[in-house]
């Protein structure tokens, strides 16, 4: 066997990359879209004069915005757990990812938050929108989403044969005491981005 061959890394060890790469251009257009307009319209006052109001992805629906930081965090756990953790943590972004481009896909038709928007501009109980129009916003959101949930694909495939957190940034117990899991990946996580501020390399 040539030296070549012995120092490439295994399949499993290549796709960590691509997972850390889309799911941070996953998270940023999901975010990105979401503090961009959704939708415009125009709506009546009392006196009959007519008024612009508009609203954002984050106006609409706070469900992709939140998700895409849930799977942002779990893209950092992914370093701080093993094994079937590492499975579970890829459907959880799924799930995340999944998530985030159906509630963004459900804002962009609902013309009910636009409405919303419409009544506090006026300090009205109620108000409705007219000539309504749509971005394409939302479907850049959805895509983000798409992105989020292709990462989470990834690690619950590969993620078992990355490398995982050194031992050195694992917080210390007491002797004999055992820890909780929840914890014990609470404080991992802690430690990482302790490393990651130091200019460390945790996976070394």
């Amino acid at each position: 066997m040539s030296s070549s061959t012995a120092s490439a890394p295994a399949p499993g060890r290549r796709t960590l990359g691509p997972m850390l790469l889309l799911t941070v251009l996953g998270a940023v257009l999901v975010l990105t879209a979401a503090g961009r307009t959704w939708a415009e319209g125009v709506v009546t006052g009392v006196d009959g004069g007519r008024l612009a109001v508009s609203a954002t992805g984050s106006t609409l629906s706070e469900l992709p915005g939140g998700l895409a930081l849930v799977a942002l965090a779990a893209a950092v756990a992914v370093f701080a757990v093993r094994g079937r953790a590492r499975t579970a943590v890829g459907a959880l972004t799924v799930l995340a990812g999944a998530g985030t481009a159906v509630a963004a896909l459900s804002a962009a038709a609902d013309d009910a938050g636009l409405d919303a928007e419409a009544a506090r501009k006026l300090a009205l109980a109620g108000a409705q929108a007219e000539q309504i129009t749509h971005s394409a916003w939302p479907w850049a959101a959805a895509a983000g989403g798409l992105l989020l949930a292709l990462a989470g694909v990834l690690t619950a495939r590969y993620g078992r044969g990355w490398p995982a957190m050194g031992a050195r940034y694992e917080a210390p117990t007491r002797a004999g005491a055992p820890r909780r899991p929840a914890a014990a990946a609470a404080d991992s996580a802690a430690e990482l981005w302790k490393a990651l501020d130091r200019g460390e390399d945790p996976t070394r």
